[in-house]
């Protein structure tokens, strides 16, 4: 969070700028820059009042490439290993869903950063039990790999194959464009609360959906 902040922020830019109820992590002008490392659900009511009288611009970091590193307790790197885990950009529709409202809104945009990082841990007995006590003491920017900019409506059907047919299902979307159908499902589901998509009736017992 930290490193994107520093890295978004120019001269003139005030940072951690109390805005009303909220504090905004960047002011630029009338646009408020805001870091979202977690889970959108926690913001979206911060993100909601904001974009009533502010343009907003959310920075989503996606780690597509991760590697895990090992310390021992007191800092001392043991490994480092990439992770078998790879992100893409429409991982962002994990978090979309929570707030889709807000992809038709005009002061709302937003930009998915795609990313390489390193997380950190340490076999100190904290972490989940999942992890057989092993926790994540830190978590690193190593560089920024590229940036999706979505600034109206519109730029989110990038994320629909154009060579996928007119209508579609989820299942043929998750096929065009090598995703879980649960994530294409995700996708969809936003993309028809922001009204860029539209039911189209029944393919059997799939629903087709419509640019």
């Amino acid at each position: 969070h930290a490193a994107l902040k520093r890295g978004y922020a120019v001269d003139g830019d005030q940072l951690e700028v109390k805005v009303g109820r909220y504090v905004a992590d960047i002011l630029r002008g009338n646009t408020l820059i805001e870091i979202q490392t977690g889970s959108f659900a926690n913001a979206r009511t911060k993100l909601r009042a904001l974009t009533a009288d502010h343009r907003i611009r959310l920075v989503y970091p996606v780690a597509k490439r991760k590697w895990i590193v090992k310390v021992s307790k007191r800092g001392k790197v043991l490994s480092r290993k990439p992770s078998p885990r790879k992100g893409r950009a429409e991982d962002v529709f994990n978090e979309l869903i929570s707030m889709p409202d807000l992809i038709g809104k005009r002061n709302f945009s937003l930009d998915v950063l795609l990313i390489e990082q390193e997380d950190l841990r340490c076999d100190d007995g904290k972490g989940s039990w999942w992890r057989k006590g092993v926790s994540t003491v830190d978590t690193r920017l190593v560089q920024v790999l590229g940036r999706i900019e979505l600034d109206q409506p519109g730029d989110y059907l990038q994320f629909i194959p154009k060579e996928l047919a007119n209508p579609f299902t989820n299942a043929e979307l998750a096929d065009a464009a090598g995703l879980p159908v649960d994530l294409a499902r995700k996708t969809t589901y936003c993309l028809r609360k922001a009204g860029l998509l539209r039911e189209g009736g029944w393919q059997g017992k799939a629903r087709l959906l419509e640019r």
